[in-house]
């Protein structure tokens, strides 16, 4: 992971706040992070010493089990930072998921000492609720999707999901991948994918998925 060297001049540049004794405040103790495409910000069990938010590019939060499956939960885009990253910094926790790059990104960290302290600021406390509530409504959708539908919903929930964050209709993912991800087994997911491949929604290549309807 790579600190990225012009990290004030980015800050400055990406307008998320407007108070300026804030933005003087992120500017003095932000440092700001490049994670190439697959690179992991943090994993299950890691002590969260700061708080990230996206500056450029997307991360991927999948939750992990006990025995390393993992479930998709939902994507951090420019602008955003991670609901659970707040949560378990004010409980006191160590990370409870795991947070991976889908593409090259910036990331700016705040050190978690800070985030209680800068509920002085209007705009801070408005920026980490909204994050809250934003957050919430997608792992809702999320817990939805697993209880009320069907896996092909899950699944095509996955795919748009996915093709979005990196900004391409052609997924180079494995089938085994996406099982992992949804927590199934390869052959619903090869079975599914055929039945999507049949009614024009996907086209299957050799280890790609390429979107025909978003």
């Amino acid at each position: 992971m790579r600190t990225f060297h012009s990290a004030k001049k980015s800050i400055m540049e990406f307008k998320i706040f407007s108070d300026p004794v804030l933005v003087a405040e992120i500017e003095k103790h932000s440092r700001v992070k490049v994670l190439q495409k697959d690179e992991v910000l943090s994993n299950p069990g890691d002590d969260i010493v700061f708080i990230p938010i996206v500056m450029k590019g997307s991360i991927r939060i999948v939750r992990v089990d006990e025995q390393g499956r993992e479930i998709f939960l939902y994507h951090l885009y420019p602008g955003q930072t991670c609901a659970m990253a707040l949560t378990c910094c004010q409980a006191g926790k160590k990370s409870m998921v795991k947070a991976v790059a889908e593409i090259t990104s910036v990331v700016m960290m705040i050190p978690v000492m800070l985030m209680e302290e800068w509920f002085i600021y209007p705009e801070w406390k408005a920026y980490v609720s909204s994050n809250y509530s934003n957050r919430f409504e997608e792992l809702m959708e999320v817990i939805d999707l697993i209880a009320f539908n069907n896996m092909d919903k899950q699944l095509l929930h996955y795919l748009q999901e996915r093709s979005k964050a990196l900004n391409t209709r052609v997924l180079d993912l494995t089938h085994q991948q996406i099982a992992d991800e949804l927590h199934t087994h390869r052959e619903a997911i090869s079975r599914l994918l055929k039945t999507m491949e049949q009614k024009n929604l996907v086209r299957l290549g050799r280890n790609n998925i390429e979107m025909l309807s978003t």
